[in-house]
């Protein structure tokens, strides 16, 4: 059994869930030492000093150090030196900033600034002695995105990449798939159709194409109910707004909901369009999928991994006109198939064995 200190500088949301269920699922001793999920690029930049103060005064002598994205791993390490000098140090990538998309109206795009988050993200994997990624994809993009920024550098352009591959590793996310079988009163059980949104209400989610689609098809006469789930930001996309006016009368619920409220909907739900620009897993769009919600997945990101394209085309869209035939398919089926046994390797009691196995490694 491993003493291990997970550092996670933006302890919310998917984050938090993943640091708690790590250690409430693991057989090695693990303490989290953390700050309030708020305020990224602060705890980006500033949270290095705030942790390594911290880590200091802790009163626990870790075999590892693991860190998450967040954190300015190399400054962390620089300010806490007479602490981590005998550590190893893992580090785990939730996300990337060198492919994370920007917000081409966004403070950070107008000041040049894009690449900063990113660098940091480059200079932690440089410190660290393993690197985790949650997906093929996440890994995959950061590294393509980092071997061209370095190879359009003016000079000393660091031959880092293969080394970097070298000590890299996908390990999923674990998530606690099987809280989801419970027992609940469905919250709909209508005739028409049940379409599901379960992300964030933010742009790179791309509502814009989902209520496009979704348009086009009431216009040819389609029925359906939708279900509009996730966290609302005060920033929400207006295609979002414009398509809630749009389907006043056929939106059964919105917004954020207690666990089993959500796993209700999730139960309730017939079809799962899926339309995002940004995803480096996924969590939601697996629990639906668990649930035998139908998927409409795009072939980009994640998903073609995760849900294997090649063994399950019929689910995969390339353009927005198939996208709109797929769902059009989809609502004219009565039966689904199920993708459920594609997501069981994910949840915690069957992936914390290879977790466990990666810290003794």
């Amino acid at each position: 059994m491993k003493k291990i200190l997970l550092i996670e500088p933006f302890y919310s949301g998917s984050h938090k869930s993943w640091a708690d269920q790590f250690k409430n699922n693991s057989n090695h001793h693990i303490e989290i030492l953390s700050l309030p999920g708020k305020f990224w690029k602060w705890r980006m930049y500033g949270g290095a000093y705030t942790l390594a103060q911290m880590y200091l005064d802790l009163d626990f002598d870790p075999d590892i150090i693991l860190a998450t994205d967040m954190l300015d791993l190399a400054t962390f390490v620089a300010l806490a030196k007479e602490k981590v000098k005998d550590k190893k140090i893992f580090l785990y990538f939730h996300e990337n900033q060198m492919a994370y998309p920007w917000k081409e109206d966004g403070e950070d795009k107008r000041n040049n600034r894009d690449l900063h988050y990113g660098f940091m993200n480059y200079n932690s994997a440089l410190v660290a002695d393993k690197i985790l990624f949650n997906s093929k994809h996440n890994m995959t993009s950061f590294y393509e995105a980092m071997r061209k920024i370095l190879k359009a550098m003016p000079d000393k352009r660091h031959k880092t990449i293969e080394e970097l591959y070298k000590k890299s590793q996908v390990l999923p996310i674990g998530i606690h798939l099987k809280h989801h079988d419970i027992e609940v009163d469905l919250p709909y059980r209508g005739q028409e159709p049940l379409i599901l949104w379960n992300h964030r209400w933010e742009f790179d989610k791309n509502p814009a194409d989902f209520f496009d689609a979704l348009i086009t098809l009431r216009k040819e006469g389609y029925a359906f109910k939708l279900a509009l789930l996730g966290e609302v930001y005060k920033n929400a996309p207006k295609s979002l707004s414009h398509g809630l006016e749009y389907f006043k009368e056929d939106v059964l619920v919105t917004g954020f909901m207690t666990k089993e409220t959500y796993s209700s909907w999730l139960q309730a739900a017939d079809i799962l369009p899926v339309t995002s620009i940004h995803d480096f897993f996924g969590i939601s769009v697996m629990e639906a999928i668990y649930m035998d919600t139908y998927p409409i997945l795009p072939n980009r990101l994640t998903y073609p991994d995760l849900y294997k394209i090649k063994e399950n085309p019929e689910i995969f869209y390339e353009t927005q006109d198939e996208f709109i035939d797929k769902l059009r398919n989809a609502l004219d089926e009565k039966d689904h198939k199920s993708y459920r046994d594609l997501c069981k390797p994910y949840d915690w009691d069957s992936i914390i064995e290879t977790y466990d196995q990666a810290f003794i490694d």
